[in-house]
C-alpha cells in the first residue's frame, strides 16, 4: 500500500525562515502519511535543528536519491542538496547563503519531478531578496519553475478547499494575470491574451477538481468596474473583449465585475474560480477567507507543484510559533493532483 501513495518532495524553503519548522510540524501529523510518502529536499542538519526545536524525537536520514526514501511518522528522509555554508546563516534575517540553499532545494526537487523520480513537489517559502542576493534574479517560485519546465503559459493560483466559509463544492481558486511586479507595471502587462491564458488555465484546473466545467468570474481593474470609463477604460478596451473571446471559445466566463462584490459572490458559490488582474487583488480576499488553509499552485507546468500561501515569516521564525495548516493542506492537494495526473497518464496509455 505504501508504494501506491504518491512520493512528494517537500522543499525546505529559506532555512532562515519558517520552512524547516512547518515541515517538521506537519510531519508529526499522522494524516500526512496516510495521504502520501513525503521526502524532504534540503540540508539534513537544518532539519535536525527544526526537530530539536519541536522536541519531537524524529530521526532525519540523509539520502542521495528519492528512490532511497523510506518515510515514516518517526523518520524524515532528506535528499541533501545544499552547501554547508547555509549552517552559518543567521535565523530570521535575509542571507545570501540561505537564499542559495532555498534555490538549490527547488532546483533539485524540480529535476526529480521532471525525471519522474517524485510524483509532486510541495515547496516551503523562499525569500525573494535572499534569492536575489544569491544571484538568482527570479521574482519567486513561479517564474523559476516555469523556466526550468520550459513553459510560457503559466499562472500562480491560490486555492481554498470547500468549508463553511467557502461554499463552492470543489473549492475556490484565484488566478492572477499579473503577479510579482510593481503596480505601475500592471497596465503594460495587462492584455487580452494574458487574461485569456489565465482563464483557460483556471478552467482546466477546476475541471479536474469539479468534474465539470467551472464558472469563472473575471475581476475588473478599476474601482466600481471603471464606472463606464470615468475611473479608467481598461474594462472596456481590454478585459471585456477578453471575456467575450473566452465565451466564444466555450469558457463560462462572466465579467468584468467589481472585485469587492465578485469575491463575495464567489465565496457564496456563484463562481468556482476568479481571475484577478494583479497580486493583491486576489491574495488579500482569499487569505481573509482562509489564510492558514490556502494553497499556492502553479498552473501550466508538466509537473505537480503546490506550496504554502505564506512567506518566510522572519519575525516569528525558529520560535515554534508557526501555523502548519497551509503546509499540511499543500501536501494534501499535491497528493490529490499527483493521483489525478497518474490516472490521466495511464488512461492515455
Amino acid at each position: 500500500m505504501q508504494d501506491n501513495k504518491p512520493l512528494i518532495a517537500l522543499t525546505m524553503g529559506d532555512p532562515a525562515g519558517v520552512g524547516p519548522e512547518i515541515i517538521v510540524g506537519s510531519w508529526i501529523e499522522t494524516v500526512v502519511h496516510e495521504w502520501c510518502r513525503p521526502v524532504v529536499v534540503g540540508h539534513p542538519e537544518i532539519l535536525r535543528r527544526a526537530v530539536a526545536l519541536w522536541r519531537t524525537g524524529l530521526e532525519v536520514v540523509e539520502i542521495d536519491s528519492p528512490s532511497k526514501a523510506r518515510p515514516a511518522p518517526g523518520v524524515i528522509p532528506c535528499l541533501s542538496c545544499c552547501s554547508d555554508d547555509v549552517l552559518e546563516a543567521k535565523r530570521g534575517a535575509v542571507d545570501a547563503r540561505a537564499g542559495q540553499a532555498a534555490y538549490d532545494a527547488v532546483v533539485a526537487a524540480t529535476r526529480a519531478a521532471l525525471a519522474g523520480e517524485v510524483d509532486a513537489i510541495a515547496t516551503g517559502p523562499l525569500h525573494k531578496e535572499a534569492l536575489h542576493r544569491a544571484g538568482h534574479n527570479y521574482p519567486g517560485h513561479t517564474e523559476l519553475l516555469a523556466e526550468m519546465c520550459g513553459v510560457s503559459d503559466f499562472a500562480m493560483m491560490l486555492y481554498l478547499a470547500h468549508d463553511e466559509l467557502v461554499r463552492p463544492a470543489a473549492g475556490l481558486a484565484v488566478v492572477h494575470v499579473t503577479l510579482h511586479t510593481a503596480l505601475r507595471n500592471i497596465f503594460e502587462q495587462l492584455t487580452e491574451d494574458a487574461i485569456l491564458v489565465k482563464a483557460r488555465l483556471a478552467d482546466r484546473f477546476m475541471c479536474r477538481m469539479k468534474g465539470a466545467q467551472p464558472r469563472i468570474g473575471i475581476c475588473a481593474l478599476n474601482p466600481h468596474g471603471g464606472e463606464g470609463g470615468l475611473f479608467g477604460r481598461e474594462e472596456q478596451t481590454i478585459i471585456r473583449p477578453a471575456v467575450e473571446r473566452g465565451v466564444a471559445e466555450g469558457l463560462q466566463l462572466e465579467g468584468p465585475l467589481p472585485t469587492d462584490t465578485l469575491m463575495i459572490q464567489a465565496r457564496d458559490g456563484r463562481f468556482d474560480a476568479v481571475v484577478a488582474m494583479f497580486h493583491d487583488q486576489g491574495h488579500i480576499a482569499l487569505k481573509l477567507l482562509g489564510m492558514h488553509r490556502a494553497v499556492n499552485i502553479t498552473l501550466g507546468l508538466p509537473i505537480v507543484r503546490t506550496s504554502v500561501a505564506h512567506g518566510t515569516a522572519f519575525d516569528i521564525a525558529w520560535r515554534r510559533r508557526v501555523e502548519t495548516g497551509s503546509m499540511i493542506e499543500a501536501i494534501r492537494v499535491a497528493g490529490i493532483l499527483a493521483k489525478a495526473e497518474g490516472g490521466r497518464r495511464k488512461a492515455e496509455g
